[in-house]
């Protein structure tokens, strides 16, 4: 295969004693067997396997004349998905990178890929303000009695010559109460907690903010009238509704426990526009049973919750917007492009980020087992082969390294094989200009 021409070589660790820590290896494929499989493509530079309806906007900067996109394509160079299940999947190994238009990579086995040295994408912040304006929404289905009110109109016999009458006696039973003044907590300062605590602000309300790992980029965009909390029990003994913005990890499942509720102040609304295992069902209606909690609005109908009357349940509505699917489907596929074609990683959920400009014609782009001595062997395998590196950027995170390097001058297969071959590589490719 030329020069001009994308190679993968990937490294089996499985097979061998020293396995690094961290990963559940699986046998990636041989550089034979990937080699054929990318010189079997060189119709076109790469081919795309979508397993779900990806919005137009996205798929529309693929262009065509470089990417095939279809939803039968046997051996992809990356996979497009939105919620179809990749657990049980048969990954072919031609993938070098999967891009999940949405936040949440559940249905991603993202370790296995890690094991194989792919990254897993998404679009974190693509669809908050779609979530955003529906948490503004729950508050107010709750706080206004809404859904209660919208099933009495219902009911109602619209040829009933008593219907202004019964109208009229029966609003009285769905009274609320207004936002303005009231203390909302929000739980993750990320792009959706902050755009909700600021739309909170501009309605009125109080609002008070916990995150533990909030990043810089959230601190810069949260309102300066948000008040800090110390944790998540301070949130709960002070604010009248709490809003739940964190990713489904260990540390945050069922975090909305028995013992948490028990801090919470009375009457006081729960809202999970997060992700469902945040919340424990049981724990939440026995705190509403209670009435310690005056109600709860969620995006995830279940047996337990559906028909209660202090449940407010919404079918998964959170990132269902026109606008929401196509700043999803457009950022994954500008993320997925620019690393099968430059190598450049962002809003990886399990690579580090790691965006450097092209200073020259020549690129080659590692990942590792993050251990010690992989830059100096890389650079070895270079200097041997009296290739003169023009600029080089390392980074890590947890096991996963990643390496880019640009070189003055085309890269000789041999450099390759010799890159490939270090214990710990897991892929390797080259991206000549």
């Amino acid at each position: 295969m030329s020069e001009a021409n994308p190679n993968v070589l990937r490294k089996s660790l499985a097979l061998r004693d020293g396995m690094m820590p961290g990963f559940a290896f699986g046998l990636p494929p041989t550089y034979e067997s990937t080699r054929r499989m990318d010189e079997q493509k060189m119709a076109k530079n790469f081919e795309i396997l979508i397993l779900n309806q990806i919005s137009q906007a996205g798929l529309k900067r693929l262009p065509s004349e470089r990417y095939a996109v279809g939803k039968d394509i046997a051996a992809p160079d990356a996979i497009l998905v939105r919620s179809a299940d990749m657990h049980k999947m048969d990954i072919p190994a031609s993938v070098k990178a999967i891009g999940r238009a949405g936040a949440g990579t559940n249905n991603i086995p993202v370790k296995a890929m890690s094991g194989r040295g792919v990254p897993v994408f998404n679009a974190p912040g693509a669809n908050a303000n779609a979530v955003k304006e529906l948490v503004i929404a729950g508050m107010l289905l709750a706080a206004r009695n809404l859904t209660g009110a919208m099933r009495f109109v219902a009911a109602l016999d619209p040829n009933d010559a008593e219907m202004e009458k019964k109208v009229e006696d029966g609003k009285k039973n769905f009274a609320g109460y207004e936002l303005s003044g009231h203390t909302l907590g929000v739980i993750g300062l990320g792009k959706i907690g902050c755009l909700v605590a600021d739309a909170a602000i501009k309605l009125g309300m109080n609002v008070m903010g916990y995150d533990p790992e909030i990043t810089v980029d959230a601190a810069w965009s949260l309102p300066a009238q948000v008040r800090k909390a110390n944790s998540v029990t301070e949130v709960l003994k002070n604010a009248n509704f709490i809003s739940l913005h964190v990713p489904l990890v260990d540390a945050t499942r069922k975090m909305m426990n028995a013992q948490a509720l028990e801090h919470v102040k009375p009457g006081a609304v729960l809202l999970n526009f997060s992700r469902e295992g945040v919340a424990d069902e049981a724990a939440v209606l026995a705190a509403l049973e209670a009435k310690k909690l005056g109600g709860y609005v969620c995006d995830f109908p279940s047996p337990r919750v559906n028909n209660h009357p202090q449940v407010i349940a919404l079918p998964h509505l959170g990132a269902s917007t026109r606008e929401a699917e196509d700043n999803c489907a457009a950022m994954v596929a500008d993320q997925v492009r620019e690393y099968l074609e430059h190598g450049n990683v962002q809003n990886a959920v399990n690579f580090p980020n790691t965006v450097m400009p092209r200073e020259a014609g020549f690129r080659i782009a590692i990942v590792n087992a993050n251990v010690p001595n992989m830059v100096g062997q890389i650079s070895t395998a270079m200097a041997k082969a009296n290739l003169n590196i023009h600029n080089m950027m390392n980074k890590s995170r947890g096991d996963i390294a990643y390496t880019l390097v640009d070189v003055d001058s085309a890269v000789p297969q041999t450099v390759i094989d010799s890159i490939a071959g270090i214990e710990g590589v897991l892929a390797v490719r080259y991206l000549p200009a």
